[in-house]
């Protein structure tokens, strides 16, 4: 009686992978952490003593309900035409500043309901070589193209972040002054004004980019 034939090893491998394959209900790894979805504005287990998503939501939503409460945007007959800055960061944190403003911005022409306008100077080239186009024919106009569009500011909003640092042999422990601004274009006076300040301690320090 013949004895059976043996498969050789790299196939009896392939078998068995198949085989884990066709029985498993999806990719796993069992040796990893799974990822864990959050809310913006909570804080996570991944936490450090520096500027973070929770505060950035928390401040930029406080900044927002404050700026539509004051006289100069609540009761103005036209709405306002506003021009955002760029943030400017004191702190040891390497931060994307301008995700301040543009949620500060998404927040308010969300929640304005038409109170407050902004103008996209970052489009500034963008829209003045659209203008040359339709002075010279090149392609079409719905208005005269010899009249001057761009609307001029009425206010500039900018912001700062400020920051003090101590360390020692207990940890880390970070302060975070945000402030922001609103200027009056024609007189420069300061409307508006308003900070929020958060202070965090931690055994140890955490890499931000």
């Amino acid at each position: 009686m013949p004895l059976p034939r043996l498969l050789p090893p790299p196939v009896l491998l392939a078998a068995a992978l198949l085989g884990g394959c066709a029985t498993s209900e999806g990719v796993r790894n069992p040796s990893g952490v799974p990822v864990t979805e959050l809310r913006p504005d909570e804080r996570g287990f991944v936490a450090g003593t520096g500027i973070e998503a929770q505060d950035m939501v928390a401040v930029t939503d406080r900044m927002a309900r404050s700026i539509l409460g004051i006289p100069q945007i609540a009761r103005a007959a036209n709405p306002p035409s506003v021009v955002l800055e760029p943030v400017v960061n004191n702190t040891r944190f390497p931060v994307n500043k301008d995700i301040f403003l543009t949620r500060l911005r998404t927040q308010l022409n969300s929640k304005a309901a038409g109170r407050v306008s902004f103008l996209d100077r970052d489009l500034m080239k963008t829209l003045q070589r659209e203008r040359e186009l339709k002075r010279s024919g090149q392609v079409t106009a719905s208005a005269d193209p010899n009249v001057v569009e761009f609307g001029g500011a009425d206010y500039f909003l900018t912001g700062k972040l400020d920051g003090m640092s101590t360390r020692t042999a207990a940890g880390t422990s970070d302060y975070v002054l945000y402030s922001f601004r609103l200027t009056d274009a024609r007189t420069s006076r300061i409307v508006w004004e308003d900070s929020a300040e958060i202070k965090k301690q931690g055994l140890e320090d955490a890499a931000y980019r």
